[in-house]
């Protein structure tokens, strides 16, 4: 990989930062292989089936064949430098997939062609929506009985605002499935050996299918004709219009979101890949056509501007931390502006604390080769990083800017977990915290009642990895509980309380006198705190003790100890006493306050609500429906696939322990779901 070309924007253009997302089993792993192998960073195919992909380094995702962990490559192609984040897709690690996005200038969405748009397709879609993250899309697996090119595109359409821009059209389909077409170049590709760079160009389509692309290739330039004035004016003056203009106009849709070019083939075996990689590099933006990254300034907090230059000040966001085998923090950071040098010193301004940049890499899935230097543009390894967390900015002392953080997820689901063997209690603790540092999702607690260690994460998988790593790395033997949910508690109605905190000791005398008022709020707002009272003697220090002090009021709800959640309090009065007013009896009487006007409204459990979708054939739907209601779920749709029926519902996870074999039991093993987190609600 080259790193030590001129700062120009040539240069600059000429990267790409890329993610692969979408469902599980959508073959997005088993794309990100046979990229590697084309770009010749890797001289074999790692097979995920085999265990043997690159990019699944860990055991858990080798024996399970799925992707848990982003693992982040980096390779050359067509003078273009790619830098390459596999995302997971099981619902239980969207947070990697959420700080990928966050980090990342474009993504491929890889969609199954039996299935279309699945559970977790739409959760990544979402979340590339909300960092603004241009798509292209590859509908993979068209090998397969079942799999349909034309309904995974309208499936796209009914789910997805973008325009969904078919640039290729299969040949053949199912196991007769060997190529595609290029609606661009109107050209023909096919594969016929394991080799994926060998392509074999036909000079003309095959002649039943002229008149399928003719048309396909019509309806595509009346589509990117919807997208740019140029080209309708061209279109409707029955004007010629070239392919390089063609592609101009999609790329520059592509950049404002407003469009996702479409691609096909079968990863799996070998077809359609070369394309991909292509369109990426035609398509997809570099750092340079993208906005300047925006953040406050520390000192002013006014909205900075930073675009991507090597002369402009050092910003980065750590997106992620990984513990090395040594034991050592691997932190990965994407660089915005600016230049970085192995040893500098930077400003962690998230914590106001400085941290060196000892040693930087780029990275390999697991594989590190070490580097000089980083220029903006670039995603890298950094070791020396000692305090740095997820979602944190590293800048210039001097230009103290701070980029806006990655999104987070409360996990719903807990266990217990403790050592076999006592003397092991510090080393659990030690390996627990260091999981933590690594997963922003995963909690460590303490029952108070019990005092066990309560572990809770995104779902029984998350959880269930989690032990299997405490077990391997880090050697110990371990018991854990079954699996719990988390709860929320919230209030039904308004109340208000007052309470005062008045001690009297040997050496001095402490007061404080809160009154707050406590309301419901809308489901899934959070704890909102608002302030009414205002005194001249109520300076900022004051006013942040009372408000740190309600803040703490609601970590413990008063029916089982739970977070207060969807709450609106609002301080309304105080009293001063001269000489005895005290911070931390302000804190201690409006944490009181709180809990006591919590008491008074009507407090009531929230539950993790589900949206659970299932995927069986016709005769087993009144199966699943009738299952589903037992469980006290909201039936909310029933939609019929070529694939199977589709029951989508809403339902409690406490009432989905067990599902997959009742659910097993009932269809006779055929039929399958998915479940990701909906929000907090009453049951």
């Amino acid at each position: 990989m080259s790193t030590t070309e001129s700062n120009s924007p040539k240069w600059m253009q000429k990267i790409r930062n890329i993610g692969i997302m979408a469902h599980i089993d959508a073959g997005k792993t088993t794309l990100s292989e046979r990229l590697l192998f084309v770009t010749g960073k890797s001289h074999k195919i790692g097979e995920v089936h085999d265990g043997a992909a690159i990019m699944d380094w860990m055991p858990q995702e080798q024996e399970r064949g799925i992707t848990i962990t982003s693992a982040v490559t980096a390779f050359d192609w067509k003078n273009h430098e790619i830098h390459l984040i596999d995302t997971p897709g099981h619902v239980d690690f969207t947070i990697e997939v959420e700080r990928s996005l966050r980090v990342l200038d474009g993504a491929v969405a890889v969609f199954d062609a039996v299935h279309g748009v699945e559970p977790q397709t739409e959760t990544v879609w979402r979340q590339a929506d909300h960092y603004r993250v241009p798509r292209i899309g590859f509908v993979n697996k068209l090998d397969r009985i079942g799999a349909d090119f034309t309904a995974s595109i309208e499936s796209m359409r009914r789910h997805f605002r973008q325009i969904i821009v078919p640039i290729q059209l299969p040949i053949g389909s199912e196991s007769e499935f060997r190529g595609v077409i290029d609606l661009m170049a109107m050209k023909a590709m096919e594969w016929d050996g394991s080799d994926p760079r060998e392509i074999n160009t036909l000079s003309t389509i095959p002649g039943h299918l002229v008149e399928a692309a003719e048309t396909a290739r019509e309806e595509m330039v009346a589509l990117i004709a919807d997208l740019s004035d140029d080209i309708a004016n061209k279109y409707l003056a029955e004007e010629p219009i070239t392919t390089d203009e063609l592609k101009a106009a999609l790329r520059a849709a592509v950049i404002r979101n407003d469009a996702v070019p479409v691609l096909c083939g079968s990863a799996l075996r070998n077809r359609g890949i070369p394309p991909v990689i292509d369109a990426v590099v035609d398509y997809l933006p570099s750092p340079a056509d993208l906005p300047p990254v925006e953040g406050v300034d520390r000192r002013t907090g006014q909205v900075v501007r930073r675009p991507a230059d090597d002369k402009a000040p050092f910003s980065a966001l750590a997106y992620k931390v990984s513990m090395m085998d040594d034991g050592r923090r691997l932190v990965f950071v994407r660089v915005y502006s600016g230049k970085i040098t192995a040893g500098d010193d930077v400003l962690n301004v998230t914590q106001n604390t400085k941290e060196k940049m000892s040693r930087l890499f780029l990275m390999h899935a697991r594989a590190k080769t070490p580097i000089n230097s980083a220029r903006a543009g670039q995603i890298i390894g950094v070791v020396g990083l000692r305090k740095t967390k997820t979602g944190e900015t590293l800048a210039d002392p001097s230009h103290p800017l701070v980029l806006e953080p990655i999104d987070t997820y409360e996990p719903v689901v807990a266990q217990s977990v403790e050592p076999m063997v006592l003397r092991d209690k510090d080393k659990l603790d030690e390996a627990l915290s260091k999981l933590a540092d690594e997963d922003p999702t995963f909690f460590v607690t303490e029952d108070k009642g019990t005092g066990q260690t309560l572990i809770r994460g995104m779902g029984e998988l998350h959880l269930s990895i989690i032990v299997d790593r405490l077990m391997r790395e880090f050697g110990l033997d371990v018991r854990v509980g079954k699996p719990q949910v988390v709860y929320r508690e919230t209030i039904c109605s308004e109340s208000e309380a007052q309470e005062e905190f008045h001690r009297k000791t040997d050496t001095e005398e402490i007061f404080g006198l809160v009154r707050v008022s406590v309301r419901p709020g809308s489901r899934g707002s959070g704890v909102h705190y608002e302030r009414e009272f205002s005194e001249p003697w109520l300076n900022e220090a004051w006013a942040g003790a009372i408000r740190e002090g309600a803040m703490e009021g609601v970590k413990a709800g008063p029916i089982q100890g739970n977070e207060v959640d969807d709450i609106v309090i609002k301080f309304t009065s105080a009293e001063f006493r001269p000489g005895i007013s005290n911070l931390v009896a302000y804190r201690i009487a409006a944490s009181m306050a709180v809990r006591a006007a919590v008491r008074l409204a009507s407090p009531t459990m929230l539950h993790p609500m589900m949206h659970v979708e299932v995927i069986v054939p016709e005769e087993y739907v009144g199966d699943v429906i009738g299952g589903l209601t037992a469980r006290h779920g909201h039936i909310e749709d029933v939609e019929a696939k070529p694939t199977g029926h589709v029951v989508r519902a809403r339902v409690s996870l406490e009432k989905m322990f067990g599902y997959a074999n009742d659910l097993r039991s009932s269809t006779q093993g055929r039929g399958t779901f998915s479940m990701h987190f909906a929000k907090y609600d009453t049951n």
